[in-house]
């Protein structure tokens, strides 16, 4: 029984090979594919005798492999702007306490891990059909929220002003989205309530329809209602210290797609 599952095992793997091109047909990168690929062949059929020899009752069978070629790396990679914003949020809501926080539009993992803390509000312009104990999902345009002025205490609203108008989630074309979703969020945010708001900031532009990227001078004047409490910045390149609080506005300058994160306050 062994030998006739290696058998079959070769097989497949040498008649997939045999299968792709030949090394002289093909430039340098799909060599490396080529590779990996072997790599993985080879990999799978030792795996599948020792399975056995291990006495494993789960299946192992060529025709239901799932190859992660690009995961044996040297560390952990993740995308800075998306671990480390919803990470300094939750920092600054276990400072500020808030009884129930409202969020809008920003990763939706933010506000479902918040929820089992937090009474959580989330809205989308593309509602989410999520349920959980302690969040609340539903939907809402940023351009014109549904809540009464100076409802909100405690409000979020991260990575997703950069969007707006854009056509990218089925919104209307509006080059002044954007400004339009800052008013709202100070219209709603209540008298003593904070607000977080993130955005990508350094060189001014806009990357049609993914999103914009701001000055981070001019961002923080459309907020003129508001007091700047901290603001923090995922800088460009590996960012070896991480979160840099209150860092020097020339250093923000220099950044091609920093994030900026802003903790503003209404008196």
């Amino acid at each position: 029984m062994f030998d006739e599952m290696t058998f079959r095992a070769r097989t497949l793997v040498s008649r997939w090979w045999e299968g792709l091109p030949s090394w002289a047909s093909v430039p340098s990168r799909l060599i490396s594919e080529k590779r990996s690929n072997l790599k993985f062949a080879k990999q799978y059929s030792t795996f599948s005798k020792l399975h056995h020899a291990a006495g494993r009752s789960e299946v192992v069978d060529w025709v239901d492999r799932y190859p992660c070629l690009g995961d044996a790396t040297g560390a952990t990679g993740f995308d800075r702007h998306y671990i480390y914003h919803p990470a300094w949020a939750a920092r600054i809501l276990s400072r500020t306490r808030p009884l129930e926080h409202t969020d809008i539009s920003s990763t939706l993992t933010f506000s479902t891990l918040l929820s089992a803390f937090i009474p959580t509000r989330f809205f989308d312009y593309r509602p989410a059909p999520i349920v959980l104990n302690g969040l609340q999902a539903g939907s809402t345009d940023l351009v014109n929220l549904h809540f009464a002025d100076e409802s909100i205490d405690s409000l979020s609203c991260m990575h997703v002003m950069e969007h707006i108008g854009l056509g990218r989630y089925g919104d209307p074309l509006d080059p002044m989205g954007d400004r339009k979703a800052a008013g709202e969020l100070q219209r709603v945010l209540k008298r003593g309530g904070n607000l977080l708001v993130v955005v990508p900031v350094g060189r001014p532009r806009v990357q049609f329809n993914a999103h914009r990227i701001y000055d981070h001078r001019d961002f923080r004047d459309w907020f003129d209602e508001l007091e700047l409490a901290e603001f923090s910045l995922v800088p460009d390149g590996d960012a070896p210290h991480g979160l840099i609080v209150n860092p020097p506005p020339s250093l923000v300058d220099e950044q091609e797609y920093g994030c900026g994160c802003y903790w503003l306050r209404k008196p």
